[in-house]
This record gives C-alpha cells, structure tokens and sequence, in this order.
C-alpha cells in the first residue's frame, strides 16, 4: 500500500511535540518535527497552562510538517494528560487561562466533596481513584472560590479537546478522557448529571462525547492558510494520553490475558486491561480507577506518581549548583546503598513541593530511617520505591480481577530507565519488556491509521506496534533483599505519616 501519514501532537507535563507517522500498512516509523517546552505558569499565587503557548507552537509544527511535503498526509490528532480543562463562553471567547491540576485551590476538596456525597456513592456513580487532582473538586474548587463564574461558560473542553476546537472548530469532549475526570458515569456511559445539581455545577457546559478515533472534521480554513497543511481530517484519538500509551502495549499472543501494564513518565499508570469497569466496595477501598479505552476496553489502574519525583529531585540539585542529567542521577543511584530509606510516593508531601530533596528527607526523618544526603541516594530511594509501589497496586488488581500476572509491560519515557526496569522486575518477579518509549504518540497516530480504514482493530494496532519497536526484556532476580523491602515498603504505607 501506499505510505500514509498521520500527524501526532502529544502534550505532557515537560514538553509537547509534534509527530508524523508515515505507515507503510506493516510498520509505522514517527519523525520529530517540532519539540517545545509546556509546563505550569505561576501567576498571583496561583498555577495556570498557558494554552496560547502551546497553540502557537502546535502551529508552529504543523508549519514544519508542510514544509516537508504534504504528499499522503491524511489526518491530525491530539492528546494530552487528563483531568484539566478550559472553559469558553458563548462567544467562544476564553474564561481566563486554565488552571493546573497540581494548584492549591484544589486542596481540602475532595474532603468537602465527600461530606455531601459519600465515597461509595461516588465510586459507583464514576469508578474513579479518590485524588483531589480530578476535574470534579476542580470544578466545586472553581464554585466555592468564585460562585457564578461558572455560569458563564457555555463549553467546558478538556486540554486536548480543547485543541481539536482550536484545529476543526468542533467542540467535543473524547471518551477516554471524560472517564478521567470523576465527571463521567460508566454504567449510563454519559456525563454523571445529578452530581452537578448536588454540588452546584453547572451542567450546560458538559459537550457531546465521541468515542476514540471520531473523525470530528477538517482543518480550519484559517490554520490552513498559517500552516501550509491541507484540509485534512482532524481525528480525535484516544486523547487521554495514558489510553493511547495503553492501546500501544506491545502485547503478543504469549502474553495472553495475563499481562499488565505501566505507562511510566511523570505519572506512573500501572494497570490491567478489563472488558468492564469494576465498581465494587473492594475497588473502593483499594482506591482504584476505571477509566475507557479504545474498542470497549476500560483500565483498571492506580495513578502513581512517578518519575516526577526524580524531575523534581533533578530540578532541586540544579539549583543548589549541582547540575546533572538524569543519566548522571541514575549513575549515582546505581553505585548508592541499597534500602537505605523507602518513601510512599503517594504521599501528599510529594504531589507539589517547593524543595523534592527536603521533601524526601522530612519524610524520611519523620518515618524513622536515615535521610538521604546526596543525589544518588535520594535516586536510589525514588526508584527503590516506585518498584515497590508497583508491587503493591498489581497485588489489588490481582485481587480485583481474579487473575494472576505473568508478565509486565512498561511503556512511556520511563521505559528507557534499565535500572527501575531491572528493579521492578525483581520486585514483582515476573519478567519486564520495556518499550516503545514513543507508545503514547505510537498509539495516537494508529488510532487515527484505523479511523481511516487502514486498520482494522485494537489488536492489529498492537502488532504493528510490536513489528515496529525495538523492546528489551528484564528477568527477575532472585533476592531475599527485595522480598524483605516489600514487607518493609508494605508495614511503611499503612502509616498515617503526617509531616
């Protein structure tokens, strides 16, 4: 067949980028057209996304994609991490710039939340992991700080909608995203109406929602005309970042139906793939999520945080002069002494400090081990301790689904770290298979190859995955030392640890 090709904007929490994929019907092979930085936007004490940044510089790579020839360019599509959303009025004008997830203001709402509607019947009404990040307390947030405000809003967008608004003038809310948000019902598989009139959120803002690879129309004869593109197709992919890494896992036919995932950057996702979400008391109470995937498929996961821990720890060491790379701070934690200290990286001391160093070390203090001095102990002690916490959310799901894993997919920037790579697998004892790094554009972009016809399947997708990617394979070590860590890691976590 003829190569066709199909445009990947990706946005984490570090750096966008804009991809093409050009797919010879067997393999997919993506280019780097153009790399920028996101990142959070501190203003008046408060923590936004500046959205017009990143618009300017999707353009800008759309600009470098016709530059290079528009031959066999079919298609466009966004994703983005979840959770965070714009807000436009009637106008289509924006109400402000969005806020970030990791402000303050959403702090002490999930408790306030839950005194007027209890855990369980959040759980059953959404299926998602109690953290005061989601879109819901961001919205009671934005009620509680500014009552009416919301009634200006005639469309609430999540970041990545948001986008494909700005690219097609369409405005839809995707799937996979949706779930994320707390907002989203999955039995009535539609937006949870009768939380909003309980906690005084306007509905009028909530879209249509359109599943994973809805074509939702052209380019925008206006982005056109900037960028050189054609009128191709704007497709909504599996927006939420984590549902395109997931539908990208290399899975083989070996693997079977035994195998897990963790899609591993900023955020760890560390889940199962279920053919319905799992709603029960004991889902509850592991605190677990259920969030949509493509062709019918839902993840049950645990968002952990992840290698922003070691972003932190790298940002902290820069400004105390000793700048070095994340290569250099595995290095370190390579040759530093195992199991000196454990941390829980759930711990709400994590999620945004000033100082990730003094974090790690109040929270060792506090818990009664010896605190880290250098940089490749607090490494050490990061990535020690996300294998750990790998162990731990794989034991419930295990225990939710009834099934045993045998096998652990990594994919994600993280991926390409051997020493957690080699630490999970010992930590769980089942073998590892890092890669593709790229897994979350990789899975966009074939997304976007099925919408048009070129596959035909969730399955097809993962076998091009698999013929396209270079995957390294880790096998457990055996050692008491690790066994001994997990119930350490274990006892560790059952503390109330208030610093």
């Amino acid at each position: 067949m003829k190569t066709q090709k199909h445009i990947g904007i990706d946005l984490g929490g570090e750096s966008g980028r804009v991809m093409l994929g050009d797919f010879d019907g067997s393999q997919i092979r993506l280019t780097e057209k153009h790399r920028f930085t996101t990142g959070g936007v501190a203003i008046a004490e408060t923590l936004r996304w500046d959205v017009l940044h990143f618009w300017r510089e999707i353009q800008n790579g759309l600009s470098a994609v016709a530059a290079d020839g528009n031959e066999g360019i079919c298609s466009v599509g966004v994703d983005t991490w979840g959770v965070d959303y714009i807000l436009l009025d009637k106008n289509d004008e924006l109400l402000g710039l969005p806020w970030h997830y990791r402000d303050k203001r959403n702090v002490g709402m999930l408790e306030k939340v839950t005194r007027e509607i209890s855990r369980s019947e959040l759980f059953q009404q959404t299926g998602i992991q109690f953290i005061e990040i989601n879109t819901l307390y961001q919205l009671a947030a934005a009620t509680e700080r500014s009552p009416g405000f919301l009634d200006h809003a005639k469309r609430l967008l999540m970041i990545p909608d948001f986008f494909h608004w700005c690219l097609s003038g369409r405005a839809v809310t995707e799937f996979t995203n949706a779930t994320t948000t707390q907002c989203f019902n999955p039995t009535t598989n539609d937006w949870a109406w009768s939380l909003f009139e309980r906690l005084r959120i306007p509905s009028q803002m909530f879209t249509e929602i359109v599943g994973p690879g809805t074509s939702i129309g052209t380019l925008r004869n206006s982005v056109s005309r900037i960028t050189g593109l054609p009128s191709i197709d704007v497709v909504a992919p599996a927006t939420h970042d984590t549902g395109s890494a997931v539908a990208a896992v290399p899975v083989s036919k070996e693997d079977g139906k035994n195998w897990a995932y963790v899609s591993s950057g900023t955020w760890s996702l560390v889940g199962i793939e279920t053919s319905a979400p799992i709603l029960s008391d004991e889902a509850m109470q592991r605190n677990v999520t259920n969030e949509g995937g493509v062709d019918g498929t839902w993840r049950l996961l645990k968002n952990v945080m992840g290698l922003w821990l070691v972003q932190r720890l790298k940002i902290a060491f820069d400004k105390a002069s000793n700048e070095m790379t994340y290569t250099e701070l595995t290095r370190r934690a390579l040759g530093a002494r195992p199991f000196t200290a454990l941390i829980d990286p759930e711990h709400p001391s994590f999620l945004n400090p000033p100082n990730m160093f003094d974090a790690l070390r109040d929270f060792c203090r506090v818990t009664g081990q010896a605190e880290p001095v250098d940089a490749g102990q607090a490494t050490r002690c990061v990535l020690e301790s996300l294998a750990l916490k790998y162990v731990d959310v794989l034991t419930s799901l295990e225990k939710l689904s009834g099934k045993k894993v045998d096998v652990l997919h990594i994919v994600g920037g993280g991926s390409q770290n051997r020493l957690l790579n080699q630490f999970v697998a010992n930590a769980c004892q089942i073998p590892v298979i890092a890669g593709p790094v790229e897994a979350t554009v990789l899975g966009n972009v074939l997304v976007q190859c099925r919408s048009a016809g070129e596959l035909s399947s969730l399955s097809d997708i993962r076998e091009v995955v698999r013929r396209s990617s270079d995957l390294t394979r880790y096998e457990p070590e055996h050692s008491e030392s690790w066994s001994a860590a997990v119930q350490r890691f274990q006892q560790l976590t059952e503390q109330h640890v208030t610093i």
